[in-house]
């Protein structure tokens, strides 16, 4: 709209001046009116419109979290009646609330960069739950991404999930094991929660027994079972725990394990307590070669052991990696390695495949262990007897030359030391690798997430895309392996890289004990991941 206004400045009646000024004035004020109502009426608008974006957002939270659940108790359902359980992309789903089964669908999200709802899950869940499956474990992450993809060829959920787990009705029927755990340490309670926790039906690993030194009273096992149910890192056990002083044992989630008293392995006969065929899980650090490993197999109603630490004439196993080298009808013993080399082993086999490894150097920045000094005090090595929660402490680790025990190509590859450091748990790993096919930062960091997301390693590395990860977030992780990727570094020629990998060293590195347990055990499930 064009307006003309004429005003004669130098017009002999000065009204005619006036009049010109009036009528800009009034058109002024008047477009200034317009103005004004106009910028009210959007404002008000807005202010309706923001309002009813918020309600629509607050329903829309409703929703999801009415769907999250009904999606905890399908899951729940599945676990208790049929022995299914549901992971997503690896993340344990069961025991969460509701506010951690939105987060882990964000976190699916971001990891496969599309968008995996709440809504699906259920459907997917639901879908599940109506068919008939022996017992199993099932990514559902992973199926519903893969029914965004495929919805088109199939008529529904159901015949999605059909299709998918076809394979599940063709695996062999387990045989539940017994298992009895020799030490009731950091590691061994741990093992507890876990094993406790995961009984479900008793399907797969059967937590019967704990074996401790010295006498078992009133005291003791009051002792034994506050310490089962609080933990200064990991909080408290979400299950009960109590214990029976005239039948000595503990009585966890309603379930009797015994508490047997021994100072040597051949003086226990586990068949006076109902146990038969058991897998030892030794976690106390004293025996660690195959002969004094072997003192277990002499107890009556014990057939396996397994080490929670490395072990000398035996196979050391990062499962994932070499386990399936070693079959439980052929071998008694296993070591389940150190957290250490279980954080590491599998991030060097995703990259030794894909890009080749000429050399390295793995540094450790270790969370302090009961093995080092509250104050300074002598100690049998170096530095180690200063104060643990006071100092950063150099000293050595096996980490390196272990690796290869696991993946032998990495023979004479590896040098390693270790940074004990005044954090209670959760611990870094700096691998330093110089690789034969040069690579960038977002090549690497593709074949790890490639890892991570499919094949063999899923259940050991997890890929964190969090610009703000720090030691305490992955406290809890199940996974012995946290790639932080933002933290990646290459060279520009792309022939040496440099890689960050957090680790969890109690929770992690029990979950792929009990992992190479339920292997060695034979009561692996279906899994679809």
């Amino acid at each position: 709209m064009e307006i003309n206004i004429s005003v004669r400045k130098n017009a002999k009646d000065p009204a005619q001046n006036w009049v010109g000024f009036f009528y800009v004035n009034t058109f002024t004020k008047t477009f200034e009116i317009y103005i004004f109502a106009a910028i009210l009426t959007y404002n008000t608008t807005c202010k309706m419109n923001s309002i009813e974006v918020y309600e629509k957002e607050l329903a829309f939270q409703a929703d999801r979290r009415r769907a999250a659940v009904q999606f905890i108790k399908t899951v729940s359902d599945l676990w208790y009646d049929k022995s299914i359980e549901l992971v997503l992309f690896r993340n344990q789903l069961i025991d969460r609330n509701v506010s951690d089964i939105l987060d882990l669908h964000e976190y699916a999200g971001e990891f496969v960069q599309k968008p995996i709802s709440i809504f699906d899950s259920v459907e997917i869940a639901e879908a599940i739950k109506t068919l008939d499956f022996p017992s199993a474990k099932l990514d559902i992450g992973k199926l519903t991404y893969e029914y965004h993809l495929e919805d088109q060829k199939y008529a529904n959920a159901t015949a999605f999930v059909s299709d998918k787990l076809k394979d599940a009705k063709k695996s062999e029927e387990i045989t539940p094991k017994d298992v009895v755990l020799y030490g009731f340490g950091r590691i061994g309670r741990l093992l507890a929660r876990e094993l406790m926790t995961r009984t479900g039906k008793g399907s797969q690993l059967r937590l019967r027994a704990i074996v401790t030194r010295g006498n078992i009273d009133d005291t003791v096992l009051e002792k034994r079972a506050s310490l089962l149910k609080n933990d200064s890192v990991h909080g408290d056990f979400s299950g009960t725990v109590s214990y029976n002083a005239e039948k000595k044992c503990l009585v966890i989630n309603g379930t009797t394990v015994h508490m047997i008293s021994a100072n040597n392995p051949e003086e226990i006969d586990y068949t006076e307590y109902g146990i038969q065929d058991a897998l030892i899980i030794d976690n106390t650090g004293a025996f660690r070669d195959e002969e004094a490993l072997s003192r277990h197999l002499t107890s009556k109603g014990a057939s396996k052991v397994l080490l929670t630490a490395p072990g000398k004439g035996v196979p050391n196993i990062v499962h994932g990696v070499n386990h399936l080298e070693y079959n439980p009808d052929e071998v008694s013993i296993f070591s389940a390695a150190s957290c250490t080399t279980n954080a590491i082993t599998p991030v060097l086999k995703a990259v030794e495949d894909s890009l080749g490894v000429d050399h390295g150097h793995l540094e450790t920045i270790h969370a302090y262990t009961n093995d080092q000094n509250l104050v300074d005090n002598m100690h049998k090595k170096y530095r180690r007897g200063r104060a643990a929660a006071l100092n950063m402490v150099i000293t050595e680790t096996g980490a390196g030359k272990a690796v290869s025990k696991a993946l032998p190509v990495f023979e004479g590859k590896l040098t390693s030391n270790a940074i004990r450091v005044p954090v209670p748990n959760g611990s870094l790993a700096i691998l330093n690798l110089a690789v034969e096919t040069p690579t960038s930062k977002e090549g690497i960091n593709d074949i790890i997430k490639h890892y991570a997301l499919e094949g063999d390693l899923v259940e050991q590395i997890k890929y964190s895309m969090d610009n703000e990860l720090v030691s305490t977030d992955i406290v809890g992780s199940a996974q012995p392996s946290i790639y932080d990727s933002n933290a990646t570094i290459v060279t520009e020629d792309g022939k040496n890289v440099v890689l960050y990998v957090w680790y969890d060293n109690e929770y992690g590195y029990s979950h792929q004990v009990i992992r190479l347990a339920k292997y060695i055990a034979k009561v692996r499930r279906f899994t679809y991941y």
